[in-house]
């Protein structure tokens, strides 16, 4: 029998007694990153703000080319459980979840679900772990215990994120290719409602801490949402800006703050929580701000840096940055898990730092609107550049030289937002190099519109200066 709307939404209750008691960041407790690039999770202890080391769930790019690699992919999307004893890591290259236990870092098991999943979370009650899978249109429902899918509800296409009311009751899911939010009565796996809101493209979810309202960010317009948890309506939507990726909330003494990660500007802005939010504060990081989460007490923010691979520490009491720690390459998804390590170091299964420091190459508008970066990192034998382009023509072809060269590293066509992504891996030290500091061999990177030989006069974006 279908839950009545009413009834679950009135029954949207919370209580602060069900919660761990708040406290400052301890050498029990965990930062962890989903490390996509280089297949691992980086551990973090927060009380110290060092790398612990990382667990291995497969190799670097581009050794995952082999038809014989049977490691991870992607490591993308994390989790955790209520007791906090298990994280959950979701690679979207190999259609993966693997179980992880925090006490000795070992992988308990894995499942394996459908096409390109995204994000995972256990529900409150910890008796399962639903997956979204956002290659398809569907939750993959997991048993922890035996690491076999016991279910599959149905979604709109391209479900991105789910989390789980802190009730229990219900659960909510954002979509990636959808305009809209789907709630999830829990106990009977069905979607109750679908919310619609302004875009198709919403990386992530997170409930405000007093479980009133949910707020999702839209990375393809640069905008959040806010949802009315006892309505279930839209309450507003407001800009924040370029590459808005995810949400972290932090009682302060001055009153319950929004930080939101604007990874096109470098940048974690600061929002009250008033009917009309206002920008407090920006707060300058590293390459690419993506994952965040606050520690337990809400006195410290941290800043997963997609091309800086890193994590920047934020004290949330004058909003500065007063750490940086070394991660994996390209990290995702960011949690915090307290009273992860209840004995010991909390060291145990893992591998030193498998990657060396990323490179960052701003490119600016030559003419035009456009804008762009590029990350230059090193891949063992091999070298990769990462090139992510923004606001030129839409589905054109645009291609990637090195001054000195006359053919192009690369060519590639923008979607119908203008925007281009691509990854070129080879012999590419003599570009790394060619970017330092050193005048004698300093070069300049640009993107010409068109492809075939270089012209200058169709250049529009460069890292020249």
């Amino acid at each position: 029998m279908k839950t009545p709307l009413s009834a679950v939404a009135l029954s949207l209750t919370f209580t602060l007694g069900t919660h761990l008691a708040l406290a400052a960041p301890s050498p029990t407790d965990r930062v962890y990153t989903a490390d996509q690039n280089t297949n691992t999770v980086s551990v973090i202890n927060p009380a110290s703000n060092t790398l612990l080391g990382q667990i291995r769930l497969g190799n670097q790019r581009p050794d995952i080319l082999s038809p014989l690699y049977k490691g991870e992919i992607n490591v993308h999307g994390l989790g955790f459980s209520p007791d906090h004893k298990t994280l959950i890591a979701i690679s979207n290259g190999s259609n993966s979840v693997a179980f992880i236990d925090t006490a000795t870092n070992k992988v308990k098991g894995i499942t394996y679900v459908g096409r390109s999943p995204h994000e995972g979370f256990f529900s409150a009650d910890g008796k399962e772990v639903w997956v979204v899978v956002r290659g398809e249109n569907y939750i993959s429902v997991i048993d922890p215990t035996t690491f076999k899918e016991t279910r599959r509800i149905e979604t709109a296409a391209g479900p991105g994120m789910v989390l789980f009311h802190p009730n229990g009751k219900l659960a909510f899911v954002v979509h990636s290719f959808t305009a809209e939010v789907d709630v999830i009565d829990v106990a009977t796996h069905k979607v109750i409602k679908r919310i619609p809101v302004v875009s198709p493209f919403s990386p992530f979810l997170q409930f405000t801490p007093n479980a009133k309202e949910l707020w999702m960010t839209h990375k393809d317009v640069g905008k959040v949402t806010r949802i009315d948890l006892e309505s279930l309506e839209v309450k507003s939507v407001f800009d924040t800006g370029f590459i808005t990726n995810h949400i972290g909330f932090a009682k302060t003494a001055q009153g319950t703050r929004a930080y939101v990660t604007l990874g096109g500007d470098n940048l974690v802005k600061v929002y009250s929580m008033d009917d009309t939010p206002k920008l407090l504060t920006s707060i300058t990081v590293g390459a690419l701000p993506h994952g965040i989460w606050p520690s337990d007490d809400g006195t410290r923010m941290y800043v997963g840096l997609e091309n800086g691979d890193a994590v920047d520490v934020i004290d949330t009491a004058n909003d500065q940055v007063i750490a940086r720690v070394p991660a994996g390459q390209a990290p995702q998804a960011l949690v915090y898990v307290s009273n992860a390590v209840s004995t010991g170091d909390g060291t145990a299964n893992l591998v030193a730092r498998v990657n060396d420091e990323p490179l960052n190459v701003a490119l600016k508008a030559s003419t035009g609107d456009g804008k762009g970066f590029v990350v230059a990192r090193n891949l063992g034998v091999v070298d990769s550049l990462e090139v992510s382009l923004f606001k030129l023509k839409p589905q054109t072809l645009y291609s990637l030289y090195m001054s000195g060269q006359d053919r192009p590293l690369a060519s590639f066509k923008t979607n119908p937002a203008g925007a281009a992504n691509s990854t070129v891996i080879g012999p590419l030290r003599t570009v790394i190099s060619a970017q330092s500091k050193q005048p004698a061999t300093a070069a300049t990177l640009m993107i010409m519109e068109g492809e075939g030989a270089m012209n200058s006069s169709k250049v529009v974006l460069s890292s020249g200066r």
